[in-house]
């Protein structure tokens, strides 16, 4: 099988789910928005114009699915006529506070063949059928870490207690501001660590090197942090976004709380108690190898209902 995917950038956990179609023999051709990215400075129209021509330029008669991942791209992988489209969602495309871009993606998830989302809390954004598939983690690299060990390689002093903010505080739907009043209110001495702009294969240092996570996002399609995290078996406690309860419920050592009371005495308690999660033994669909079957699937059907031709 051969899939074109489309996709507004590289991402780790993107990169991760092609890799693990291609170790299922999936012949997998990855084609970029063109033009740089940054949450300060988003691509232009003209980006996206010269982006359908390239889609085309690809000879689409020679694949077997158009994958868009990231509802940006789904129009253009819509545009082509056809080769069955499957759209992946990715969550501030569907949720997030841009008006054209959330529209533009919810009305085109109903032209797509087969819509997935990673997270069910995305559902109420799509008025179609979809297949819920929760991204993997790659369990090799994230994996529990002695703590002193991960303290030696990320170069902090090894007493202290420190909670990962693990985000730019200056991001306003993470809500800095309230994961330091909560520090605050929890009656326990703690350093509250932001972190942002770390190489990914140096995450699972800082994710074991910490005491525990602080998740304070107002909204998310995930996050994907809290999955790495309960990977490594590093306590987590986070507002009810995304698809943390559905990750973390039955885990010991962390907590999905609504008020800043609950995260500051669910936080104590994490950091009193001094334990590790068991996340890794009880959290269902990490394995990078099941993901790709879930969607090789999606694929086949796709493909044998003779879908394309919208």
């Amino acid at each position: 099988m051969r899939v074109l995917h489309l996709t507004t950038g590289r991402r780790s956990f993107f990169d991760q789910q092609v890799a693990a179609l291609r170790s299922r023999g999936i012949d997998c051709t990855v084609l970029e928005v063109p033009g740089d990215y940054s949450a300060d400075d988003p691509r232009g129209v003209t980006d996206y114009l010269r982006y359908y021509p390239q889609v085309l330029e690809r000879g689409l008669d020679g694949y077997d699915v158009v994958h868009a991942n990231n509802g940006l791209t789904l129009p253009f992988a819509l545009a082509q006529p056809s080769r069955p489209v499957v759209a992946t969602f990715w969550g501030t495309d569907l949720m997030g506070n841009h008006g054209v871009v959330s529209s533009v993606s919810r009305h085109s998830a109903a032209r797509a063949d087969d819509v997935i989302l990673p997270s069910r809390a995305m559902a109420e954004y799509v008025d179609c059928e979809y297949a819920h598939v929760p991204f993997p983690v790659d369990t090799d690299r994230f994996e529990p870490i002695d703590r002193a060990s991960a303290r030696e390689r990320v170069g902090w002093e090894t007493e202290e207690t420190v909670v990962l903010f693990p985000y730019d505080p200056s991001r306003p739907e993470k809500d800095y501001p309230r994961a330091q009043r909560v520090v605050e209110q929890a009656d326990v001495a703690a350093d509250l660590r932001p972190l942002t702009g770390k190489p990914h294969e140096e995450m699972p240092y800082y994710l074991n090197a910490s005491d525990a996570v602080l998740v304070t996002s107002k909204r998310e399609s995930g996050p994907m942090i809290v999955r790495e995290a309960a990977a490594c078996n590093v306590p987590v406690v986070s507002t009810d976004v995304g698809f943390v309860r559905e990750t973390l419920e039955g885990v010991d050592q962390s907590a999905v709380c609504r008020s800043d009371a609950e995260l500051a005495a669910s936080l104590e308690h994490v950091l009193t108690s001094d334990g590790r999660s068991d996340a890794r033994s009880v959290l269902e669909g990490l394995d990078p190898a099941d993901f790709s079957r879930r969607l090789e699937r999606v694929y086949d059907a796709a493909v044998a209902a003779g879908r394309g031709c919208r």
